[in-house]
This record gives structure tokens, sequence and C-alpha cells, in this order.
């Protein structure tokens, strides 16, 4: 590996063979699972819950964003590769387009069947996987707000679209709950990040990861809270 340190970051399992546990670093699992997170949420507040379609778009961006997203970014980074060569790029290549094709397939099926919103919806999260993760056009979309757009208003809405078929007002401003919270993540992240890059004061080091262990952690157990109480209710 190129920067084994991250063998030590707090997602990381402590278990299991070496690529193994990179692999579910490369994931990273609790900000997936913020992603997730927050298209459940827009399913949640669209009103009546259909959940083969609640299943289905969390599917979608399990594969598409927790997983292509994320080997993406391991092969697209101008840096160095984070994860090392656990996977070569035809390998990553392969995964990348498995995914997609399978998300963008049952997608597009779901889109044409209940909500055709979720075309354009998947037309931008598409442009945003590559634009941000490969930092296409000098780096132009590689920052913290449209990391917010695409991982967090955009799943949102996805979720609330794929339910209702369209877009209301409340919707938006709902919508910028995930945002904010997605910009918040990003930005403790890669302060979180630097400094652990550097060896730098490593106290502060210590903060920040606990504040995205809190903000992970609370917003998922939330969403667990608020899915399991709608089911009892519904």
């Amino acid at each position: 590996m190129n920067d084994d340190s991250r063998l030590n970051e707090w997602f990381v399992p402590k278990f299991g063979p070496l690529k193994f546990r990179l692999f579910c670093g490369m994931l990273f699992l609790p900000y997936t699972g913020m992603c997730i997170s927050f298209v459940i949420w827009g399913n949640l507040v669209a009103g009546a819950l259909e959940f083969d379609k609640l299943g289905i778009i969390v599917l979608i961006y399990f594969l598409s964003l927790g997983i292509g997203a994320h080997v993406a970014d391991n092969i697209g980074s101008r840096r160095i590769k984070p994860w090392g060569d656990l996977l070569s790029n035809k390998q990553s290549w392969i995964i990348i387009f498995v995914c997609l094709s399978t998300s963008y397939g049952v997608g597009l099926y779901y889109a044409l069947l209940y909500a055709p919103l979720l075309i354009f919806i998947g037309i931008i999260e598409g442009f945003f996987l590559f634009a941000y993760n490969f930092e296409l056009f000098n780096g132009l979309f590689h920052k913290n707000y449209w990391f917010a757009f695409s991982w967090g208003m955009l799943p949102f809405l996805a979720g609330f679209v794929i339910q209702t078929s369209t877009i209301t007002d409340i919707s938006i401003i709902l919508s910028l709950i995930p945002f904010m919270v997605s910009y918040i993540e990003i930005k403790i992240s890669r302060v979180y990040k630097y400094n652990r890059r550097s060896n730098s004061n490593s106290k502060a080091t210590c903060q920040y990861e606990k504040m995205l262990k809190a903000l992970s952690i609370g917003i998922i157990s939330m969403t667990f809270i608020l899915l399991f109480t709608l089911t009892i209710l519904q």
C-alpha cells in the first residue's frame, strides 16, 4: 500500500483478511450509510411509503455511490491511490461498470414505470460521480458544496421522487437539511484527513474523528428509528 495508515481509520474493520479490511475501508461505510439515510429520508417524507420502491432506490445508491463512486475515487485521486494497489485499474473499471450498469438498468426500469424524473436525477448523479471523483475540469466540481449537493440533496430528492413521481417546493426545502449535514461532514473530513497525513496536533485529529463518528452514527441511528417508527404506524 502507498498509505498504510489507512488501515488505522476508525471505519476499517479490525478483523478479517487484509484485502477484506481494505475493501470495507474503501467503501467508507459510515458515510455511505449517511448517503443512504438521506435517500430513506426522501422516501419517508413522501407520504404513503411503498417498501419495494424504498428498497430499490437504496440498492441503486449503494451500488452506484456506495461502491462505484468510492472505487472511482480510489483511482481518480490526484494525490495517491488512497487504498493502494488493492484493485488494479482494470479491476476497478470492471467494478464501476458492473455497479453502474446494474443501478442504471434497474433505475431506468423504475423511472419508466413509475417516476420519469429519476432519469434526470440519474444523469446529474452520473455526471458528478465522474466529475467529482476524477477531478475533471481542473477540479471545478471537486468542491464541498458540490459534494453536499450530489451526496446529500440529490439522494434525498431521488427518494422522494421514486415514491411521488414529482418534486415539490417542500421537498426542495427539506433537501437542504441533508445538504447542510453533508457539507458539515465533508468540511470536518477534509480537516481530519489533512491532520492525519501531516501528523499534526493529534489531539485535534482525535476530536475531528469523534465528530465524524458522532455525525455518521447519529444520522444512521436516527434513520433506523424513523423507519422503524413509521413502519409500525403505517
